[in-house]
């Protein structure tokens, strides 16, 4: 990687994971001041990214030599969930993915309808919030070619993912889901990745289906995929914030 390229994008890990910290904290992330100025600051590092990269650039891909020899499972490593069980012992035959919400045509697409559509293989760094990274192999479907398969309607302005996941003791009302904006969705490093090093994706990376968004950090990359949902706000799921992560006071924007 180029010397500027990865100063850039330390610079850019380093804000991102500056605003998380503050936001992880319960009683700061109360505080309307604290809120206000961690708000400010998001929209800085997304406008910023914006400007030295552009909408269109490309996170850094590596060659097969820099594939990481372990690449680290984190988060839930196998949802508990009945209807996840279930499907996990069929080998995912009867999973579907929905996409439904601000689209001309819903979709209810299998493993096999994905593999059908053209596919994009890409080697990336994975950056975690906790300060750890991987590269790893990905190989999955374009999501912008699943939406314009869906035709996202013109009030459309946000990709919510749904997924299998419970998180919070196993409350099915807690279930993890996350957000991008439009133009990260369509984005072509934007994938909805059914491998991983040339095998199927692992059950502890997320199997069957895992959003791939290489421009942001992990927490955004939701696994355990079950729908894909187009909105024209997030402010009335979950706790209004975007994502799972980001009701607990996390960043919405979590470029790098």
């Amino acid at each position: 990687m180029p010397p500027n390229d990865l100063h850039r994008r330390k610079l850019f890990a380093g804000a991102a994971l500056g605003t998380l910290l503050l936001g992880g904290c319960d009683r700061l992330a109360e505080d309307p001041g604290v809120q206000r100025v961690l708000a400010s600051v998001e929209g800085l590092t997304r406008r910023v990214q914006r400007l030295l990269g552009g909408a269109r650039a490309l996170a850094p891909e590596y060659s097969e030599a820099d594939l990481s020899p372990v690449f680290k499972a984190n988060g839930t490593l196998d949802p508990d969930d009945e209807d996840y069980q279930d499907m996990a012992a069929k080998h995912f035959v009867d999973w579907r993915l929905e996409v439904t919400g601000l689209v001309e045509q819903p979709l209810r697409l299998s493993l096999d309808d994905l593999r059908a559509m053209p596919s994009r293989t890409q080697i990336t760094r994975h950056d975690c919030v906790e300060g750890w990274s991987c590269i790893g192999k990905w190989k999955g479907a374009v999501l912008g070619d699943v939406l314009r398969q869906a035709g996202p309607r013109a009030d459309a302005r946000y990709v919510v993912f749904r997924c299998a996941d419970p998180m919070d003791n196993g409350n099915p009302d807690s279930k993890y889901y996350e957000s991008i904006g439009m133009e990260e969705a369509f984005h072509p490093q934007t994938i909805l990745a059914y491998e991983m090093n040339d095998t199927p994706l692992p059950v502890a990376h997320g199997a069957p289906l895992r959003v791939r968004v290489e421009r942001q950090l992990g927490y955004k990359m939701a696994k355990y995929l079950m729908r894909i949902e187009l909105v024209d706000s997030y402010a009335d799921i979950g706790s209004g914030n975007g994502g799972y992560w980001e009701d607990q006071g996390y960043a919405w924007y979590a470029g790098i």
